[in-house]
């Protein structure tokens, strides 16, 4: 709060009216970027089988979430068919297979390194040109991170073009579907607080998917912090059955944020599911804990020795699992009044 207050101070604001329009500015000062960098890079722990087998499970496969349409376009009329028990068998693996492919994360990469090489430097060139001249290999057939694009500048210094020019270069000669050539506005600012606070989680992860490499500091900047978004207003199920889903997971894994999804998963009795994150938890950040045959042991030793928020935990848990106990008494008392014994 001292902190805040200062700010406050040095920016001006002397009236209620600029404290409110000081707040709408300054709303995301709690949310930083938070890249993946080279120096401890996550893509040997994203790719490997294990950890994708628990993302996907994490995930849950909703085949009526992963195959409704989305948008505005021409509805087709529903096909109806009769089918076999074989048949039906069949159809439905195709289906989950399918949903798998649909299903595949975008990956967590570390941020690119900047480009600034310099290639040579003429100054017999200076004041030939007023502005940059930029060359582009089009070459067809070449990987768009492999193309040599270069940058010759007034004052006769030839270099790498940085990330920014290229990304440009290679949209104007090998245009991408639903890329623009400048960071659109809903990334930025107002725009980006706006659709966060509408909750429109996927559209703007989709559409970072779209505009970036996952590599991109842009990308990172913007899935981070709605990741962020996400947990602190425990919005878990808008992403649930999306190909987002997973790769927010990893997020909150690597960062060790994990106590709000823990705790949805607790509070919604899906304890499997809790036993598969702090498994996560443990294979990502190299803790090892204790393998019991207690659905409850390796949460609870979680909760007890790196949990952020311990008492809430533990609270959740010890009501889910009286939640439970009286459940399986009620089962039982079903079945008995059933003549099962």
């Amino acid at each position: 709060m001292a902190v805040l207050r200062q700010i406050i101070r040095l920016s001006g604001v002397t009236n209620s009216g600029q404290f409110n329009a000081f707040l709408k500015n300054y709303r995301f000062l709690s949310y930083v970027s938070k890249e993946y960098n080279e120096t401890n890079d996550p893509r040997p722990h994203f790719f490997k089988s294990d950890v994708q087998n628990l993302l996907l499970k994490l995930t849950r496969s909703d085949l009526q979430k992963i195959f409704h349409k989305r948008g505005v376009g021409t509805l087709e009329d529903p096909k109806f068919e009769f089918l076999t028990d074989a048949q039906l068998k069949e159809q439905l693996d195709k289906m989950q297979k399918k949903a798998i492919q649909l299903l595949q994360f975008p990956p967590a990469v570390a941020v690119r390194k900047p480009l600034d090489r310099v290639l040579s430097s003429d100054p017999a060139l200076i004041g030939y040109e007023t502005s940059k001249i930029v060359f582009t290999d089009i070459t067809f057939g070449l990987k768009n991170n492999e193309r040599l694009i270069v940058v010759r500048d007034p004052n006769g210094q030839l270099h790498e073009a940085d990330w920014n020019v290229r990304d440009r270069m290679n949209q104007v000669y090998f245009p991408q579907t639903h890329r623009q050539l400048k960071i659109p506005h809903l990334f930025i600012g107002e725009h980006f607080e706006d659709i966060l606070n509408r909750k429109e989680y996927i559209f703007i992860l989709d559409l970072a998917c779209q505009q970036f490499e996952p590599d991109d500091k842009e990308y990172q900047r913007v899935t981070s912090i709605t990741y962020q978004h996400i947990y602190d207003n425990n919005e878990f199920e808008k992403l649930r059955s999306t190909r987002h889903f997973g790769s927010m997971t990893f997020f909150l894994v690597w960062n060790k944020m994990i106590d709000n999804l823990l705790l949805d998963l607790i509070e919604t009795c899906h304890i499997d599911e809790a036993k598969l994150l702090v498994e996560l938890y443990g294979k990502i950040n190299d803790v090892n804990f204790t393998q019991t045959n207690d659905d409850f042991g390796m949460i609870e030793e979680f909760i007890k020795n790196n949990s952020t928020k311990k008492a809430v935990l533990e609270l959740a848990l010890q009501s889910t699992k009286d939640f439970l106990k009286q459940k399986e008494i009620v089962e039982d008392g079903i079945k008995k009044a059933h003549g099962h014994s």
